[in-house]
């Protein structure tokens, strides 16, 4: 990458600047902060509108629903891979990716640079003519699946994918019925919404519901079955479970559940889909119990149905042993959804299916106007080839599986952390206030963890139907150096939380 030679005037106020800034930074951290890294400490200048006109016109013009981070929201202005950096100059370690979607860096160079040359020669012409970016895309991004896997419908988020696999399952099957999980998190656009059983998530409108059944969660830590050896991670909970060598019983009583549902709850033999994460982003980094997810595949197969991968937060590489998270459940699914990591911020979703499922919507016409766009498609290919070009997925597997050992320590030191769960670089934290009772640590508690952690410069995710478990799914350039930044902050907000638990004590 060229950079342009500044004047040694202006590469002297560059260096007043960047020494300004992080004096500033240096003064706002709490004084047992562990240092910043060396890297990527250019600190960027910030000429917009002030903290308190953004705070107002946010009042004034943006719906209320809309709620941020921190109790003094950051106001954030660039980013640079791993780094975000805020109106004064603070620079902040990012460890949740804009919500698991920026998977290769914030403002990548190979991406800034495939985005602006299709700018400069096609911005958007809608499906009603053929341009070459979509077609390209859609070959690229097919060869990254197995099987029958080979067509390729864009749309614009997850939502948007997950919508479109209900509406073509239910025209495939013929049926209606489709089962998620109690937990699960696949959109919150009206048709979505049903989908998604998180009461935090749902209006109560009518109709929301109709056609769907949530199966109990397969939950090997706060669920009613499981243990330290149910789940497939590098690391093991402090709950041991009672399985036998080789076989997993919360597996196969969760499972009898979700026969229960079959048995009960549908008409016999006719279920249009089941939709699953391969672990759970919203819910809290949830792992299911080994063999779970491949029984249910074919127990929905068996009742007529279509097995739906939703892999808008644990696909593209993320979980590192895998490309996509349905591969560690030993399964071909029969749609894959997608968006958040496939275009490193820019908005892209994707449905991916076998050309004899994808014929249904061949029924109607069925139109996405921005779905595979140039931009889009150009953003798309960048994306591949620099996870590829980098060796992320080997990056997300090193170092996650390096921050999930150290996390594990953090975990048996401190009382606060109850488990620590995940795979590559999609992981969580889950704090209680007791870890025989596993209850979940109350929300003050965490805040003030949570707040330390960004006080010094980390910025953790936020999960959980009670909102308990530290989400940390970072672009996945980060490094072991990052990684111990990291847990150096986290390590410091937990010793002050204890110690401030046994003086309340």
């Amino acid at each position: 990458m060229l950079l342009k030679k500044l004047s040694p005037s202006a590469l002297q106020g560059t260096r007043n600047t960047l020494q300004k800034s992080l004096s500033i930074q240096a003064s706002a951290r709490p004084q047992d902060t562990p240092e910043l890294s060396k890297s990527g400490q250019e600190q960027p200048a910030y000429g917009e509108h002030s903290y308190e006109k953004i705070a107002d016109l946010r009042k004034r013009y943006l719906t209320p629903n809309v709620t941020s981070y921190y109790k003094k929201p950051l106001l954030i202005h660039k980013g640079s891979m791993q780094w975000l950096f805020d109106h004064e100059g603070r620079r902040y370690l990012d460890m949740f990716a804009g919500i698991v979607t920026v998977s290769v860096g914030h403002c990548h160079p190979k991406i800034n640079a495939a985005l602006e040359k299709q700018m400069k020669t096609l911005w958007h012409t809608t499906n009603i003519y053929m341009h070459p970016k979509i077609h390209e895309y859609a070959e690229k991004l097919a060869s990254k699946f197995p099987g029958d896997l080979k067509n390729v419908y864009f749309v614009n988020s997850g939502s948007e994918a997950n919508d479109l696999a209900m509406l073509i399952a239910r025209l495939y099957t013929g049926y209606q019925e489709i089962i998620s999980f109690r937990n699960a998190y696949h959109g919150a656009s009206p048709y979505t919404m049903g989908l998604t059983a998180h009461s935090t998530w749902r209006y109560p409108l009518p109709g929301i519901s109709n056609g769907i059944l949530h199966a109990m969660n397969p939950d090997p830590y706060t669920g009613i079955w499981g243990g330290s050896h149910c789940r497939d991670s590098p690391v093991q909970t402090t709950r041991h479970c009672d399985c036998p060598a080789n076989q997993c019983l919360a597996s196969e009583r969760y499972y009898d559940q979700l026969e229960q549902v079959f048995k009960y709850s549908l008409p016999r033999g006719k279920v249009a889909a089941m939709f699953a994460e391969s672990i759970q982003g919203v819910g809290g980094t949830v792992q299911y119990p080994k063999g779970y997810i491949k029984r249910a595949a074919e127990l929905v197969r068996v009742n007529g149905g279509l097995f739906i991968s939703d892999e808008v937060q644990s696909g593209f590489a993320r979980t590192g042993e895998h490309y996509w998270g349905f591969e560690a459940h030993d399964i071909v699914p029969d749609i894959v959804t997608m968006a958040k990591g496939i275009g490193n911020g820019f908005p892209i979703g994707a449905v991916v299916t076998s050309r004899k499922v994808a014929e249904v919507l061949s029924q109607a016409l069925h139109f996405n106007t921005f779905g595979g766009n140039p931009l889009a498609s150009a953003v798309g290919m960048a994306v591949l080839d620099v996870i590829d070009e980098e060796e992320l997925q080997k990056n997300a597997r090193v170092v996650g599986t390096y921050m999930l050992k150290e996390l594990e320590k953090l975990r048996d030191k401190y009382e606060v952390i109850g488990d620590v769960r995940g795979k590559g670089l999609m992981i969580g934290v889950e704090l209680v206030k007791d870890k025989e009772t596993r209850q979940h640590l109350s929300a003050p508690h965490f805040v003030e963890i949570w707040e330390t952690c960004k006080d010094m410069g980390v910025l953790f995710g936020r999960g959980g139907l009670n909102a308990n478990v530290l989400r940390i799914k970072p672009p996945m350039c980060v490094t072991k150096d990052d990684v111990d930044f990291a847990l150096n902050a986290l390590g410091s907000a937990l010793k002050r939380h204890s110690e401030k638990a046994q003086k309340l004590n």
